[in-house]
């Protein structure tokens, strides 16, 4: 068996500009997510995993995540839950500029279980840096959402953004599950793995 991971939660922006406010999560629905969110910090606090809360912080004026303005407030589902560690972050990565490193290594900590907003951009980012910097990831795909984009190279829904991102993110960078899943791991001891770039590869080719 696996040694068991020395884990920490990841509580990533879920704050009130992805809920009512200019930046609001599409996919998969907010409440769903916020549920999810949920879930996991009670299982982790039950089970003395510390509880790591991001909150990111723009400059005041910003059109959104406003430095002392309601939508860069943390959500009351996260803010009025226990939490060990509180991060404010101004770059997309929560390594980035803060102490988590430090935190992590101070604590004995080897594997990151990240949840909230967004998956394609926060999320990703930590869960690429924490990867490179050599911890193991999970991510919770059901406890994370992404809106839709429209710009110059064209256009994507909230529901593409969300699958593609988290299709990659498995091939290695992270364990990618349910948040049922997780729980069900947290109860069996079982380490939940990645995927790989080779093997994802290799039965996409073979469906054709």
């Amino acid at each position: 068996m696996s040694p068991q991971p020395q884990r920490a939660l990841i509580v990533i922006d879920v704050q009130n500009e992805y809920v009512t406010g200019n930046l609001r999560i599409e996919h998969p629905p907010i409440e769903q997510s916020l549920a999810n969110i949920g879930r996991a910090m009670d299982a982790a606090s039950a089970a003395s995993i510390p509880v790591i809360v991001v909150q990111h912080l723009a400059p005041q004026g910003s059109p959104i995540f406003a430095s002392g303005g309601t939508g860069a407030e943390l959500h009351p589902l996260v803010a009025e839950r226990p939490r060990d560690h509180l991060i404010q972050k101004r770059m997309a990565s929560a390594f980035a500029g803060t102490d988590l490193g430090a935190y992590l290594r101070d604590n004995g900590i080897d594997t990151l279980t990240v949840i909230g907003y967004m998956t394609q951009h926060c999320d990703d980012s930590t869960v690429r840096q924490a990867h490179h910097e050599g911890w193991r990831v999970e991510l919770l795909h059901d406890a994370t959402g992404a809106p839709s984009y429209r710009n110059a190279m064209g256009a994507a829904t909230a529901e593409e953004i969300h699958r593609v991102f988290s299709v990659v993110m498995h091939t290695g960078f992270a364990a990618v599950l349910s948040t049922e899943e997780w729980l069900g791991a947290l109860q069996s001891g079982e380490v939940p793995q990645p995927d790989n770039i080779y093997l994802s590869n290799r039965r996409a080719i073979a469906q054709r």
